[in-house]
This record gives C-alpha cells, structure tokens and sequence, in this order.
C-alpha cells in the first residue's frame, strides 16, 4: 500500500528531497507538500538577479505546477502548517487543511534576522529573503531615491547592487572591519570593498546601528558613534534564523535548529528535518551543496526497505564559490591564518587578484581566490582527498600563475570528482550523458543531470567537458529553445515558415518535441514566433502565454492582479482620474501609484473582479505585463519648459498609440526628451528620442536594468516622421531576427550597431519592405483588454482559486 508522505517546506532543500525520493521509488510514497509562498519550487540563490533585473520570477522558478501534477504531488501553496501532532501522525495547515503522514519532512528553512533597533517596525524597513521582499524594493525605488542597507555579507551586498541598479543611492553598513569576513580575510575585503565602491556603492564600516528614526515611514537612521543618515528605505542582511518554531511546538528536540543524527531523524518516530531548518553534529548549513547532500541521505533512508543504510551522512565541506557584483570569489575551508599554518599568497596589483593557499601537516586545508577563481576546482579536489602535497611546486599547486595556456581542470579530474556541488553531479555522469545523447550545449546537460541547475557556477566547467567529450566549441554551438527540443529559435521560425505551420501544438508535433505540453519556455516562443511569421493567418493562444498576459494584469505575490490602465506619454485628464477613483472605491484597490512609467497602476485587484474592473475603467490596457511596448515616457516640451526645443509629448503619444499593441520578443520601453538634458532618461531605453536644435536624435539598444546600457546614437534626423519609420523598420527586424526574451540591448551587442544601420538606413528598398510588414502587423493589432470583458473562457478561468503560469 502507497504510505503518505508530508513535506513541510516548498523550498530548495525539501523539494531536492522528493526529487531523490522519485529516483529512488517513484511509487512508495502518495506526496504532499505544504508551501508558504504563493509560489512554485524557485531558485532563492537567484533572487538577486530579480531584483537586479536579470531574471524574471518564472526564470528562476526550478518546478512548475506541471512537475507537481506529473509526479501526483498534492501542492498546497500559501498554506504554512500551524500545528502538527506527531503521536496521531497528522498536521493541520493555516487554511484548516488535515493531512496524515507516515513520513514528515521538516524543510522549513530560515527566516531572516531582523535587528530588535527601535524603529525596526516602520515602514520601508525589510529584509531581503523572498520573492516579495524583491518585490518591495523594486516598488520602493519608483517612488523614492535613498537605500541603506544594514549587513556587508554576501546577501547584503547582493540587495546593494540591486538597489544600485534601480537607480537608488545605497550605503552599506557592516559592524565588522572589512566585507564578507566569513567568505574573505582582511586584504580579500578591502579588495572587494574598493570594486565595489567603484560601482558607486557607500560603505560605512565598524558601525553601530543605534536606531531607526521616522513617524509612520523610515527617514533616516542613527549610530552608536552619535552619526546618522537620512534613507527611505531600511534593508536588514545580518543573518538567518532556522524557523524552529513549528517544530518546537510539536516537542521536537531543538537547539539552534532541528536536532537530527546521520540519518536526518529528528528526536520523533517518523519525522526528519533537512536542510537550513536542520542541525547535524552542532552545525546548522546555510549553502545549497550541504542541503542537497542532505535530502540524498534522507530519500535513500525513508525507501530503504528496512529504514537503514550503511552510511549516513556525514557533515559538509563548507565553500564558497560565487560572483559578487561582477566579481568571481572562492574560498573555502580554513583559509584564516592560524597557529601551525603557512599560507602561499600572490597578489597581482595590476590583475587586481589576489589568491592565497593555506596548508598544515601537508595538506591544503583553505584557499581564498579573488578575481581568479580558475584554480578552484583543483585545490577543493585536494582538500576533499586530503592530498599529500609535499615538493609540490607553487604552479602545482596555482596552475593559473605558471604562465603557461591553461587547460581546463576538468581534464585532470578524476570521474567521480563533482562538477556540480550544488546537485552533486560528478564528471563522469557528465560525460556519460553528453556521449549518450550527443549534447552540445550546456543547457542540454543541465535538462537531463540538473548540473548547472542551481547557482550555475559549474557552467563554464560544464562547456568545457562537452569540448573535450564531443569536441564542440560551445560559444559556437547554437543552443536549442529548451530542454523539450533540440531545435534552435532560428530553426523553429525556419520550419514555421517552411511548413506553413500556424498553432503552438502543431508545431510541436510536427517537430517531434519530447514533451506533448511543452514548456513555460518554448510555448510562449512559439506563439509569439507564430504571429510574427504570419500575424493575418495564425491567430494567438492564450493557453500559451504567461498568466500576466492571459490576465492583462500584472499577479503579485499574494494572488492580487495589478491592473495598468494606458496613458499615453504620460498626460491624463480629470475624465481618466475619476474612473480610477471610482474604480478605486467600488472594488476597495489597496494601492493607487504613480509609477517611473508616468502611469497610474492600481494594485492589489482581485482575480474575479478583473472583467468588470476594466469594463468599469474604460480605458485601453497599458501593456505592463507583455512583450509588447509597455511605455514612452516623455518630458513637457517645447510647450512648457525653456530649455525644450522639440514636442516632445506630442511625439510621444504619437509613437505609443501606433505601436501600443505590436508584440515582441521582450518587452521595449520607449521615450522622448525634448532636449539634451534628457528629463525623460531617453538614453537608458531601448528606443530614445531626443530633440536638438533642427531635429532628433535616436539612440537604441538602451537598458536600465542590472546589464546598464546606454543607448546608442542610431541617427539624427529633421522630422518625426522620420523617427516613426527608422524606429518601424528597427523594430520589425528586431521583431523578425531576435531570439524570444531577447532585449533590444543584448540583440544589438549581438548583430553590431554597424550591420543595423546598413540594414535600417543604408538599403531603401530592404527599410521600405520592414516598414510594409510592420504596418501588416500593426494593422491586426487589438486592444487587449477587451479579450477579458469579451471572452467568457478567460472570465471562468478567473473564478478558479488556482493560479498557473501555463493552463
């Protein structure tokens, strides 16, 4: 009989668990999972990269709801267990939900530790732990400019550069002498500290935070030293906490965190504890390797017949191998000078690197590598076998400063080292997988062994085994849509328009895809491909696309929509603010924003009332949520300003009503600035418009986001008419040759400046046929909000209580 197993947690850690729990016996267990965020499994190493902007939160998502149902896993999200009995065998959740178990997992992980300062409770003071924590941020920097952030460890610095990408001024507070000491020494933390500073980070070391002064919202914080600054927003980075809580309800033993023995057996019959939430031999682990080696143990214990394997585990090799704003750091073991210890140090002034090897009775047991960590594979390997080192020669040891071509470390590895830490994935079955199956890119490796799946750190050593095993250049590979295909995004358009192809399924039968479904990745792509070949002939599914776009609204993170009525160019009228505000009031919106997009955002929407809420608005969508041209924001002009030389929101308003609704591989973010002092920031988006004396100037490719980018000078030229043509044929063969989810800045760095004029500017005849196939597309175009007022399908799908990316 199938005995039922609870997970309390949806994390990394716990969910890592069940994955080895399939592997081993996909049948032994009917599984059900207790989540308290509103979200799927999801990468939490990533969420810098969120708040940077890098990635989206379906980027970093590691199991979607389909994972969930193909494997028969009940999912219970936004539902925290509150009380579980452990002699009756059953838990109760938040929402009353009762689930008895024959095995219970605690993964319940850590909760940040907020500093107990007065004014700890205002507003706008968070920590940075969660999806919604990032959410905060970024919401808090469209309406304010000045960050702190207390903490000058690795989270700390992460949300720093965040911040500092989101256009805030950002002081850095740490207690201690020097940055990161738990991952550096002294002279590693001043070196980062000096990187770091040359981003425009502020750092304020051996301070004290007194507290936090403001009314109702933080303005500012004071120090034990009498000093203080002013700041809108408070981020705490000191530390975590094993949420212990729910277990020490139940009568578990804990101490700092969940006592379990070898076996991740709590002090309770039947009850196991893994991961941050965990305590093994005295040490609570906070990295993702340990709590992956952990969740391998356990799986293989609770299936094992008897309840006993020979070995259990055994404790973790801490290290840690990471890019801190750009910069690559390793270090690991005991890499602080000690009684007993002699220590190899090179630090290059000019390379700004600095690497140290510290050694005792022989052996390497730390090493600390700034701005090279090229040697971290070898000494960690050396440190795990305890190697004799012995006569070795300081390049035996540092290969990277022998002055010889470096070969990559996978080739002297040994087939059971580990490629990957984090999953546990070793050389061997590396190049199995790549022989076997002809892998050529790194993404096909990481679908079939999950390498590279976590932190992506072993990436690189990833590229270079499928160069040695199959002899292919992967810079040089094309690499396919994702894990369901091997074609490319340039193929699948190829066949698309070969064969005459014209709905998602279609394609992915025809082309053999491995899954029926497809995925969150390849089906939105193919639908926008599908359109984009043919926009008269093939017509949109909306079961393939994101939530976000099937809603037209924006989901937060606690099942609300944001809805985002258009503005053009930024300019309402007292008829438009009165249907907010009534909107407003009859369905009680939590949140009313000016947004860094000129446009009003009503927050905090619930599903079900999404038609009529828009019915009631009247107004047509501001395309927040699409791949489409979200906003083009503009300065006053000629008309108002004395420095304006140009109409700058009639221009405006001119280019958003034409391409408001035109769907594109990402989302495109427009603007027009009136003069060169550039008011509407038309330097950082993907097209900007700025007037001069006679004229416009064009730039492209811009980017506000973590990859900064200023735009390029595309042309300049005497009228708006003008404008809106260069600026159609520039888009339509970006919409016609980028990847999908390729912004305009990393299409452009990939085909040149150079070969985009000559294709927009230079070929008449090539810019006339562009600007024709735009005015095609443009001409199918539909306000979307409409589809949710008219389309009975999408109105039932928002009377359900689930909520999925993909249907």
């Amino acid at each position: 009989m199938t005995k039922k197993l609870v997970l309390i947690g949806n994390g990394m850690a716990g969910i890592r668990t069940i994955e080895e729990i399939l592997k081993v016996d996909p049948n032994q267990f009917s599984v059900t999972v207790f989540g308290e965020e509103p979200h799927p499994n999801y990468n939490r190493i990533m969420l810098s990269s969120v708040l940077q902007g890098d990635s989206t939160v379906d980027d970093i998502v590691l199991n979607e709801y389909s994972w969930y149902e193909e494997n028969n896993i009940e999912l219970l999200v936004g539902d925290p267990v509150l009380k579980v009995d452990t002699e009756k065998q059953v838990v109760v959740s938040k929402n009353g939900v009762e689930r008895e178990y024959d095995k219970l997992i605690f993964a319940t992980g850590s909760n940040a530790f907020m500093l107990p300062l007065p004014g700890a409770d205002l507003e706008g003071v968070i920590a940075f732990r969660n999806i919604k924590d990032c959410e905060t941020m970024i919401e808090t920097s469209n309406q304010y400019k000045r960050a702190v952030v207390i903490g000058g460890g690795l989270l700390g610095l992460e949300a720093a550069r965040g911040l500092l990408n989101l256009n805030m001024h950002v002081d850095v507070i740490h207690i201690a002498d020097y940055l990161m000491e738990r991952q550096l020494d002294e002279l590693g933390g001043k070196l980062l500290q000096e990187e770091l500073e040359a981003q425009g980070m502020t750092f304020h070391l051996r301070k004290n935070t007194k507290r936090i002064v403001g009314k109702k919202r933080v303005q500012g914080i004071e120090f034990t030293d009498g000093t203080s600054l002013k700041t809108d927003l408070v981020v705490m980075a000191v530390g975590i906490k094993p949420n212990v809580s729910l277990a020490q309800e139940a009568g578990l033993i804990t101490e700092r965190a969940i006592v379990v023995d070898d076996y991740m057996q709590t002090s309770a019959p039947n009850v196991y504890a893994v991961g941050e939430c965990a305590q093994h031999r005295g040490i609570a682990y906070g990295l993702v390797a340990p709590l992956y080696e952990q969740g391998k143990v356990l799986a293989a214990h609770i299936c094992s017949e008897d309840g006993t394997l020979e070995n259990g585990y055994e404790g973790s090799l801490v290290y840690t191998k990471l890019k801190v704003s750009g910069v690559d750091v390793f270090s690991a073991g005991e890499f602080q000078d000690s009684e007993g210890t002699k220590a190899i140090r090179i630090h290059d002034e000019f390379e700004n690197t600095y690497k140290k090897v510290v050694m005792k009775d022989s052996k390497v047991i730390g090493a600390l590598l700034f701005g090279d960590t090229s040697d971290s594979t070898r000494l960690l390997g050396m440190m795990r076998n305890g190697d004799d080192i012995s006569g070795m020669s300081k390049a035996a040891l540092l290969p990277s400063e022998s002055g010889e071509p470096q070969v990559s470390p996978v080739v002297a590895m040994a087939d059971s080292d580990n490629i990957c830490d984090c999953n546990g994935i070793t050389k061997g079955q590396i190049c199995s997988a790549i022989t076997e199956n002809g892998f050529t890119t790194v993404e096909q490796v990481k679908q079939c062994t999950t390498a590279g799946r976590s932190c992506g750190g072993c990436k690189p050593l990833i590229a270079d085994l499928i160069t040695a095993t199959a002899g292919v250049e992967v810079g040089n590979a094309p690499e396919p849509m994702c894990g369901c295909t091997e074609y490319t995004h340039e193929e699948v358009v190829a066949e698309i328009r070969n064969l005459g192809l014209s709905h998602p399924r279609e394609v992915m039968n025809v082309l053999g895809w491995e899954s029926d479904e497809g995925c969150s990745k390849c089906r939105p792509a193919i639908n926008y491909y599908l359109k984009m070949v043919d926009p008269i002939k093939n017509t949109d599914d909306p079961t393939s696309r994101f939530i976000n776009e099937r809603a037209h609204a924006n989901i937060n993170h606690n099942g609300t929509f944001t809805v985002v009525p258009r503005m053009y160019g930024g300019v309402t009228n007292s008829d438009q603010l009165r249907k907010i505000a009534d909107v407003a009031d009859k369905y009680s919106v939590p949140l009313l924003k000016v947004t860094g997009g000129q446009r009003i955002d009503l927050f905090g929407v619930e599903k079900e009332h999404l038609p009529s809420v828009w019915e009631d608005l009247g107004m047509r969508s501001g395309s927040a949520y699409a791949k489409a041209l979200r906003t083009v924001k503009t300065c006053v002009g000629e008309q108002f300003c004395r420095f304006g030389t140009q109409d700058s929101i009639g221009l405006g308003i001119e280019l958003e009503k034409k391409f408001e609704y035109i769907n594109t591989p990402h989302k495109v973010k427009m603007a027009v600035s009136a003069c060169p002092r550039n008011c509407a920031e038309s330097g950082i988006k993907d097209f900007g418009v700025v007037g001069v004396d006679g004229g416009w100037e064009l730039y492209v490719g811009g980017n506000g986001g973590v990859d900064l980018r200023g735009g390029d000078l595309f042309c300049k030229v005497k009228t708006k008419e003008e404008i809106i043509d260069t600026i159609s044929a520039f888009m339509q063969y970006y919409r016609e040759n980028a990847r999908y989810l390729e912004r305009t800045s990393h299409f452009l760095e990939r085909v040149g400046l150079d070969h985009m004029k000559k294709v927009v500017l230079e070929d008449e005849a090539g810019r006339r046929e562009l600007i024709e196939r735009m005015e095609l597309a443009l001409s199918t175009g539909k306000d979307p909000w409409k589809e949710i007022v008219e389309n009975k399908e999408l109105q039932q799908e928002f009377k359900k209580k689930k909520v999925e990316v993909l249907s």
